[in-house]
């Protein structure tokens, strides 16, 4: 799959585009049906997130002459979801009800959770009966008029319901029989989160995630609205699909109901974009932006998940996240000098960042304030019109080089399995800060439109689902364990958007549970395909 610069517009051709939106930038992205990309775009990110999606749709459409019509498929990739959960903003009212008791009771809901969370999404948090054992058995039969109390308590109180219960990714029928008199007490409109949708099976995490997923689906309601609408005002007639954090996307209705598998989609979205404009499939992936850099590990042309407890906001989770490490350079990051700090060379750089501020605050465009990006324009990496470099430091930006080389590296070796030279794929615009080499790298590739690879990997198209679950091999054969866990798998990437003739299994994990009795396996398998 090649990339075209300067390509020209078919007027016979299908087109997509893809948007991902960054704390600092909003890269839009325009690729034909052989996902050859046609052009790119880069706004800045506006306050108001929708602002800058709609400025970035006008840009593309202006630059590349292409006509709305031909657009049949969007996608965007948002921090929306990840913003109102750090800010505390925008939050919906959640109801819980966990079928613990009396197993769980010794530590209630919300433990961990700080006040600020606390008081944005409530304390409308309820232990009740129910429950089950590793392999599906009943611990307690869950009461059901205690359920309909639970519910009527949080009439008028609460925005959505989540319902957790204890084993329910093994056994999800008291869950789903909540969810049925939730929504007989509160309406049907009431939206409903169910823990064994989203987490694996750790009860807390799990509780958490299906939290925060109910919290969200106001946030995400006006995203898919926003985005619809931007769209229509450019006649633009396309399916939309929002980024998944596996590099993978979903339908727009799926994505109302499942808001928080958008958490961290911007990096796994480079890291399906460096893929893609680099031919390679197991890699480093580096992407860097204007305010951090997000470093991933690509494996088998998909982003390597974390395989331990995430925290969000403060809360621990265990959903589906992507291995991702950040540190805090970037092309706005802000460098110091003599008094401004104590380092023993003089000098430090990052962690914070000028952000969007950059082409205000930055020193070669009329700022007061030394960036990353002053940086290597003053020292001739890279070359910028008008840039203003007669009054900056050389000696304190050759410092400050050295030192943003050896965190990048020092990063890089963090991430690594092995003491072996790695591959590296270089994305983002503000990718520029890398040398041409860095130790422990056999060697870097920057690929074309590596600016926009975000973009890029939004639009691609893949389509996933996944199953995680625990199996005892007492009551079923192994292989009919591994059969019934890639059929759901399967199951859920169709639900999801996936094209049922096209999706196949792109991974399997079955790990023996030692501490379990009854001969029990942990099985994980995920499944893609491309847009239906």
């Amino acid at each position: 799959m090649t990339n075209l610069k300067n390509a020209r517009i078919d007027e016979h051709e299908v087109y997509r585009i893809g948007i991902d939106v960054g704390g600092t930038n909003t890269d839009s992205a325009l690729l034909d049906s052989k996902l050859n990309t046609i052009h790119t775009v880069k706004v800045q990110t506006t306050r108001d997130v929708n602002d800058g999606i709609v400025e970035a749709i006008r840009c593309l459409l202006t630059e590349s002459g292409v006509n709305p019509a031909q657009i049949k498929y969007a996608m965007l990739g948002t921090t929306h979801c990840t913003n109102a959960i750090v800010e505390r903003k925008h939050l919906g009212k959640v109801g819980l009800i966990r079928l613990g008791a009396p197993a769980t009771t010794a530590i209630p809901p919300l433990a961990g959770w700080d006040h600020t969370l606390k008081a944005a999404v409530g304390t409308h948090a309820y232990v009740a009966k129910g429950g089950y054992e590793y392999d599906g058995r009943t611990i307690v039969e869950m009461d059901e008029s205690e359920i309909q109390g639970i519910c009527e308590q949080m009439r008028g109180q609460v925005d959505a319901v989540a319902v957790c219960g204890v084993f329910s990714p093994v056994n999800t029928s008291q869950e789903k029989r909540a969810a049925e008199i939730a929504q007989q007490v509160l309406g049907l409109d009431m939206p409903v989160t169910l823990s064994h949708e989203i987490g694996s099976i750790g009860l807390l995490e799990r509780e958490n995630a299906s939290l925060l997923n109910g919290a969200l689906l106001g946030v995400i309601s006006g995203v898919v609205k926003g985005f619809e609408a931007a769209l229509n005002r450019f006649g633009i007639q396309a399916s939309v699909y929002i980024c998944q954090n596996d590099g993978t996307l979903m339908r727009s209705d799926y994505a109302l109901r499942y808001p928080i598998l958008t958490i961290a989609c911007g990096p796994t979205n480079s890291i399906r974009g460096a893929a893609h404009l680099s031919g390679l499939h197991d890699a480093l992936v580096v992407d860097i932006g204007g305010t951090t850099t997000d470093i991933g590990v690509l494996t088998q042309g998909f982003p390597r998940q974390s395989s331990t407890a995430v925290e969000l906001g403060g809360v621990r989770t265990n959903f589906r996240m992507p291995d991702i490490l950040s540190i805090g350079i970037g092309g706005g990051t802000i460098v110091r000098s003599g008094e401004e700090t104590d380092a023993k060379s003089g000098v430090t750089v990052g962690p914070d960042s000028v952000g969007y501020e950059l082409l205000k605050r930055g020193r070669i465009f009329g700022g007061d304030t030394l960036t990353a990006t002053d940086v290597v324009v003053k020292l001739g990496r890279v070359e910028w019109k008008d840039a203003l470099i007669q009054d900056i430091d050389e000696e304190v930006c050759r410092v400050a080089e050295t030192l943003i080389a050896r965190d990048l590296e020092d990063a890089i070796d963090r991430m690594k399995t092995s003491a072996d030279p790695v591959d590296v794929i270089l994305v983002g615009g503000g990718s520029i800060l890398v040398p041409d080499q860095l130790s422990g790298v056999s060697r870097i590739v920057r690929p074309d439109f590596y600016d926009a690879a975000n973009a890029i990997g939004a639009a691609l198209g893949e389509v996933s689902g996944e199953t995680e679950r625990i199996y005892s091999l007492d009551d079923m054969t192994y292989d009919n364990v591994m059969i019934e866990a890639r059929r759901h798998a399967i199951e859920q990437a169709v639900l999801a958007g996936a094209d049922p003739e096209t999706v196949q299994i792109v991974f399997t994990e079955d790990i023996p549970i030692a501490y379990l009795p009854g001969n029990a396996l942990l099985v994980k398998v995920k499944a893609a395909g491309r847009l239906e």
